[in-house]
């Protein structure tokens, strides 16, 4: 590859600065390299895309295969890449802000910190905890001396509590507490994607979009936000044809499932440029 660690970091900062982009989330190195190939200025990593691909639920793969993962990803391609860094593979502000350590050695150009717990009986951390996280996060980032992008990520309307008040709240104190960029995954409506932009502004906002029928990328550009992310939507699209194909070819003793296949010659020959 021709742009070296330094230089992806600087060109992912910059994308922040103004307009709208939109970072496609890859699971494998061969995901990454055809996203980079339709000229996305920049890559995101999957928890869920990556754990499916090793057979496991979201959130259950270790920190050391993630670790490994977001190396393979930012090694395969020209892009920045940001990691889904989940809740940072630990409670302890200590432990975690050396995991982010660990994780910025890896070459990633951005890296997001939830304040998910992963505990159904308290899903979020409390918000004096979340905050000290991020704040373990940035000095985690900062310890390297290197320009990494830290997104602080409120978890409130993916684990069932569905309050914009208590998001913005969360994203605010993120900001003060050291956040470059402010994520709420699951916000939906025009007022949701508003009210989250305008609590943290100037702080760039990446927007979740990862249904069809909902926001689109202009519209989502239009209220202000910076990124657009489709989190696991791909790698679940990719799954929905396979899963189709299969379940028709156990049960139906057909073939039809394959009319949508990508063409062997065609995938062989983008693929062949890397050997």
């Amino acid at each position: 590859m021709s742009r070296s660690v330094a230089e992806k970091r600087q060109t992912f900062r910059a994308l922040h600065q103004s307009g709208c982009f939109v970072i496609p989330n890859a699971w494998d190195i061969g995901s990454a390299r055809y996203l980079a190939s339709l000229e996305f200025k920049a890559l995101a990593s999957t928890s869920a895309g990556f754990a499916f691909s090793q057979g496991v639920a979201d959130n259950a793969v270790g920190r050391d295969a993630v670790l490994k993962h977001l190396r393979e990803l930012v090694e395969a391609t020209d892009l920045p890449v940001n990691a889904d860094f989940e809740n940072g593979f630990a409670s302890d502000p200590n432990e975690l802000a050396e995991n982010v350590r660990l994780g910025v050695e890896t070459g990633v150009a951005g890296l997001s910190i939830e304040d998910s717990t992963g505990d159904p009986s308290r899903p979020l951390f409390d918000i004096d905890d979340a905050v000290a996280r991020i704040r373990a996060a940035r000095k985690g980032i900062d310890s390297t001396g290197c320009d990494v992008v830290l997104v602080g990520r409120a978890e409130c309307f993916l684990v069932g509590k569905p309050d914009i008040g208590e998001t913005t709240r969360r994203l605010k104190a993120y900001s003060d507490a050291g956040a470059d960029c402010l994520y709420a995954p699951d916000i939906r409506t025009r007022e949701q994607v508003a009210a989250v932009i305008a609590a943290v502004a100037p702080k760039p906002v990446n927007v979740l979009i990862s249904s069809p029928g909902g926001l689109t990328i202009d519209e989502v550009a239009e209220l202000g936000a910076r990124r657009v992310s489709v989190g696991g939507a791909l790698a679940r699209a990719a799954w929905g044809g396979f899963m189709r194909a299969a379940n028709e070819l156990a049960r139906q003793r057909r073939f039809d499932g394959f009319a949508g296949a990508a063409p062997h010659i065609e995938l062989n020959k983008f693929f062949r440029q890397w050997i």
